[in-house]
């Protein structure tokens, strides 16, 4: 099967939030959405949003292994059943935040006085004055400080002894989406079954028609981005854009990225793998076990056997020059975020090296070099313990192989630009050879728009093989000819109605089926 997936590189992430401002402007722009963020970034360390959401023993979301087999961590069908009136497990608003606005009309509207006026806050729930406490990004507000940081429920898994000297080496920004997971647990969640993992793509989406607001959906997913809308009593989430990745195009968060910091593509995978993986008995062992399941597209046998599945051939060359797959299985940097959720995310991050580097400089040393930077990896064994139990459920091993080989690119790609001779030991150093080296570089540093985003364009079911233009057939129905409820057909009387655009007046030509006239009588 094929998936698309997303990765990030954590070093070019600088916090603008550009990305989730756009994300909110195209999906959550309405009524009982206000307080959803579909994309968010979160400053390390901090409580993330919401509040703690990585405190599974407090929210229950995700998987556990009891006796070798996987069950949903907020218990079974029954014991869902038991509480669908009353799930003790969501979060509440003020975990989220109370989505505010301002009352502009009193900066006009005040009567003249001694005072200047004021635009006091007001909730956008209920309208009424509210106190500003909480946010989405607060953490980042407030800099990851000591008082708010403590509450990190992964620095939590840090010692005592080393928490504040870990806050003082660095902090960095973590941009979090839906994870459209290989194993889903909001699906298996969901008591209604309107959420489903699409066949296609791989995208998790919500059937708002199925959807009966039972929420369990919300409280099953560990990394808390399913949202309830309280106007319309269904759940929403990241749709990962699936209209614009249909249409061969990236995501609004990835097109708008200001650090350029996010890589789409197709990674092929064997499902009959996936269960398996997920119930590996170690934690430490998912990441590979994950790593497992992906497929090289490079190899004949795979190619055929995706393509007798009703993988389209675009598709598996896209799967050949996807960024998201060189990242995670052939340079192996990339990294998965919480894979003792047991879910199988698929949005992966490259973990950050700069805090290594610049805590090198400010010792004096030259944080640039192949050996000091080699030695801080090791003996800097607080961060690594930090991304261990972001990326790696706790294994440090992975991550400091990530590290070392970005580290060796960044001091060989330093001898490039000097014009120095290059030295093949470091790459041979970390198990690559030079042009692996350099190609890393040109992905990661240079890569244009068509390397970072390597998307094939929306498939039919069958395959695709038999229609030369796949988006004439099973492109976005929001706004393809001929689409559900959508545009009419250039070539063709007037079919259907453009839903979007109907005022509700009237009884427009399309809108229910033609009446047959009775045939006039012969004379």
């Amino acid at each position: 099967m094929a998936q698309v997936a997303m990765v990030m590189n954590l070093d070019k992430c600088i916090g603008c939030h550009t990305c989730s401002v756009t994300c909110k402007q195209t999906w959550t722009n309405r009524q009982g959405v206000e307080y959803a963020w579909f994309n968010n970034v979160e400053t390390r360390p901090g409580q993330g949003y919401p509040r703690g959401y990585e405190d599974q023993d407090a929210w229950r979301g995700g998987w556990a292994l009891k006796h070798g087999r996987l069950v949903p961590r907020a218990g079974g069908r029954f014991a869902r059943l038991a509480r669908l009136f009353a799930n003790p497990d969501l979060p509440g608003l003020d975990d989220y935040y109370q989505p505010w606005t301002y009352d502009y009309e009193n900066l006009t509207n005040a009567p003249l006085g001694d005072d200047v006026p004021t635009a006091p806050p007001r909730s956008l729930i209920d309208g009424r004055p509210t106190a500003i406490t909480w946010g989405p990004n607060w953490d980042d507000d407030l800099g990851g400080g000591p008082e708010h940081a403590a509450e990190d429920p992964v620095l939590r898994k840090v010692s005592d002894d080393v928490r504040l000297e870990y806050e003082n080496a660095f902090m960095f920004y973590l941009p979090r989406i839906c994870e459209h997971c290989l194993n889903p647990s909001c699906v298996a969640a969901c008591p209604s079954g309107a959420m489903y993992k699409r066949i296609e793509d791989g995208i998790v989406l919500v059937d708002q028609d199925r959807c009966r607001g039972w929420r369990m959906c919300v409280s099953g997913c560990p990394y808390k981005k399913v949202y309830f809308n309280h106007q319309t009593g269904k759940a929403e989430k990241c749709t990962l854009c699936y209209p614009r990745i249909e249409a061969g195009e990236p995501t609004v968060c990835s097109e708008t990225c200001v650090g350029r910091l996010r890589y789409l593509g197709v990674i092929l995978y064997d499902p009959d793998r996936v269960g398996e993986a997920a119930s590996v008995e170690d934690e430490k062992d998912l990441y590979a076990a994950q790593l497992g399941c992906f497929l090289d597209p490079h190899d004949p046998e795979v190619a055929a056997a995706a393509e007798a599945s009703g993988v389209p051939h675009d598709w598996v060359s896209a799967a050949r020059r996807s960024p998201v797959h060189a990242l995670i299985s052939r340079y192996r940097v990339a990294l998965p975020l919480h894979p003792e959720y047991r879910t199988m995310p698929m949005v992966w991050y490259v973990p950050p090296l700069s805090p290594i580097v610049d805590a090198l400089a400010g010792t004096g040393n030259d944080g640039e070099d192949a050996g000091n930077l080699f030695g801080a990896i090791e003996s800097l064994r607080i961060p690594v313990s930090y991304l261990a139990e972001l990326f790696t459920a706790g294994d440090p091993d992975p991550v400091l192989y990530s590290l070392h080989r970005l580290a060796a690119m960044r001091a060989h790609m330093r001898r490039v630009n000097l014009g120095e001779e290059e030295d093949p030991d470091i790459a041979h150093g970390v198990g690559m050879s030079v042009d692996d080296l350099r190609d890393m570089y040109r992905l990661l540093a240079l890569a244009k728009y068509e390397e970072r985003y390597v998307i094939p364009t929306a498939y039919a079911a069958n395959g695709g093989h038999d229609h030369p233009d796949p988006l004439a057939h099973s492109g976005c129905s929001l706004d393809g000819p001929g689409g559900p409820g959508m545009m009419e057909r250039r070539d063709a009387a007037p079919t259907r109605v453009n839903l979007l655009t109907w005022n509700g007046n009237g009884r427009p030509s399309g809108l229910f089926p033609e009446r047959a006239e009775p045939a006039e009588e012969e004379a």
